[in-house]
């Protein structure tokens, strides 16, 4: 991996414990590419000093993966997990219509954490970086007692009367999604079946090989490392395309019921429109699930549900020329009688539960 920074000389084995916390902030700042005109102040003092994009509005969000919880060492390198705490925060960014430019990385690290881990975290945090045009600015680093947890912070930017919400559409919008769904979920189900019960003892040096078959290696990829929809989320806000916009940070299911309540609508889902991929799909029924619901409950797609009035129908045109490849596909429509759930027939069965924290 080429860093736009300058890369550190690499030592897997040694702890940050024996490093000391100013080494390993030097270490990272070393990393950091320049600093873009906006940023007045990086890394090195007391926080970050950013000027706004003028005429914009500041779009902020906040995410922790917790080890254990978003992400298990048997399946994930360090660059996995660290291009996955920025794209969880890029596609929020995208599901309110801004673009991402700022980040903030606060990493808390269990005393046996290594050089080459942290390393590793930044390879893929800067790696994503590079790729949506976010400054790493600043953060914090301090010791953890148990797992190890990554957080990170962005500050996008976004025109006003251009931002979207969960709670802007009507009833007779039209829904759609970006890309396609249940990857994440089959792939994390394949991960979990090979690797079998945790073992305490297992070190991020010994991840779980990916399987052989092309379609379940992109399960486990878009799994590992979610594409945010950047590019077309800042489209749908700029082209004031949507009416109401939302990640599947939790699943279709969790989306839909939280944009049409936020809305105060109904919802009504075809499911022989959803765009379920062909893996997964394979991956459920092989495994005796209903591929719809399983992939319809599955988190971590990080794709974009989002709602489109009739009158922008042609702006809807313009995206999709602008799309770069990726599918958007129209799965249901927005209703007034705030009933939710997915066709059979003339009724309407209860869409599955999303995942939910607690």
């Amino acid at each position: 991996m080429s860093s736009p920074g300058n890369p550190p000389v690499r030592n897997n084995t040694q702890r940050v414990s024996d490093t000391g916390e100013r080494a390993l902030i030097e270490r990272i700042r070393r990393r950091v590419p320049p600093a873009p005109p906006g940023l007045l102040v990086g890394i090195g003092d007391d926080a970050a000093v950013a000027a706004p994009d003028r005429g914009a509005l500041q779009v902020l969000t906040t995410d922790a993966l917790v080890e254990g919880i978003h992400f298990d060492r048997r399946f994930s390198t360090p660059a996995d997990i660290g291009y996955k705490a920025l794209a969880v925060n890029v596609s929020d960014v995208a599901s309110m219509g801004g673009a991402p430019r700022f980040a903030l990385l606060s990493l808390m690290l269990p005393i046996q954490t290594t050089l080459g881990e942290v390393d590793g975290l930044l390879d893929g945090l800067l790696d994503l970086a590079a790729e949506t045009r976010v400054s790493l600015v600043g953060g914090n680093i301090t010791r953890s007692p148990g797992p190890l947890v990554v957080d990170v912070t962005v500050v996008g930017s976004v025109k006003p009367r251009k931002v979207l919400t969960r709670g802007g559409a009507h009833a007779g919008d039209a829904l759609y999604v970006t890309g396609q769904i249940g990857a994440a979920a089959a792939g994390l189900a394949w991960l979990r079946r090979e690797a079998g019960e945790p073992d305490e003892a297992h070190r991020a040096d010994t991840i779980l090989p990916r399987p052989d078959e092309p379609g379940l290696a992109e399960c486990v990829a878009r799994y590992c490392r979610p594409q945010p929809r950047a590019r077309i989320g800042a489209l749908l806000g700029r082209t004031r395309t949507a009416s109401a916009c939302m990640d599947l940070s939790d699943g279709l299911a969790d989306a839909v019921m939280q944009l049409s309540c936020a809305s105060k609508t109904g919802a009504a889902i075809d499911p022989a429109l959803l765009p379920l991929h062909p893996a997964a799909r394979a991956w459920f029924t092989a495994s005796g699930d209903d591929a719809i619901a399983a992939s319809v409950a599955g988190g971590d797609d990080y794709e974009l549900l989002f709602a489109v009035p009739p009158r922008a129908k042609g702006r809807l045109r313009g995206v999709l020329r602008e799309a770069r490849g990726v599918p958007i596909t129209r799965i249901g429509e927005l209703t007034d009688d705030r009933t939710i759930g997915l066709l059979s027939g003339s009724r309407l069965e209860p869409l599955p539960p999303g995942f939910v924290h607690f």
